[in-house]
């Protein structure tokens, strides 16, 4: 039994070995040895039990294959999505320090994009001395902006709590607007 998993773990390794980061490595020539291994899979691995390893290896890399070579030629774009993942931990664990709850759907719902740049700024030197050179126009045209963003979010939660209350009162605000 150990042999054959061993030979199903072969092409495996191959991929890892292919995908490695290297100096002279690039998008076009990682993507072609890559075709050419899924190629060689195809047609070493014909046995009735290897048909399972070989659609999870084609089905896997296929649904990767668009973004998967992009950090060859960008050194910019990392490889992978690990220090996100890191970031979005620590995001959550502070969270659940400052609230006391696990669930922080509606931290995210609510904050969106402001829980990344909050995040950010508060490492950065000089940051109110930043705050203080943005003009009250730009700063009063983003709040706008803002709260129109959460109108959304404000609006489902007043109805989900009561649902009643929250429709009588569009319909008292409907019968206003017609008189």
């Amino acid at each position: 039994m150990y042999a054959s998993v061993a030979r199903l773990v072969q092409p495996l390794h191959h991929v890892a070995e292919l995908l490695a980061p290297g100096v002279d490595k690039s998008s076009e020539t990682v993507e072609w040895e890559m075709t050419m291994l899924l190629t060689w899979v195809k047609q070493t691995y014909i046995e009735e039990g290897d048909a399972f390893m070989v659609d999870n290896l084609l089905n896997y890399s296929k649904g990767f294959w668009n973004g998967l070579f992009i950090s060859y030629d960008h050194y910019y774009i990392p490889r992978t999505n690990n220090d996100l993942e890191r970031f979005f931990r620590q995001t959550k664990a502070s969270h659940r320090r400052i609230t006391g709850l696990r669930n922080w759907n509606t931290y995210i719902n609510r904050n969106g994009e402001m829980i990344v740049l909050v995040n950010d700024a508060l490492r950065q030197e000089h940051v109110i001395s930043r705050l203080r050179s943005v003009p009250f126009d730009a700063y009063k045209a983003r709040k706008e902006q803002w709260d129109v963003r959460l109108s959304g979010v404000i609006q489902r939660k007043r109805f989900n709590r009561n649902p009643d209350a929250y429709l009588n009162d569009l319909e008292q605000k409907w019968e206003l607007m017609i008189c």
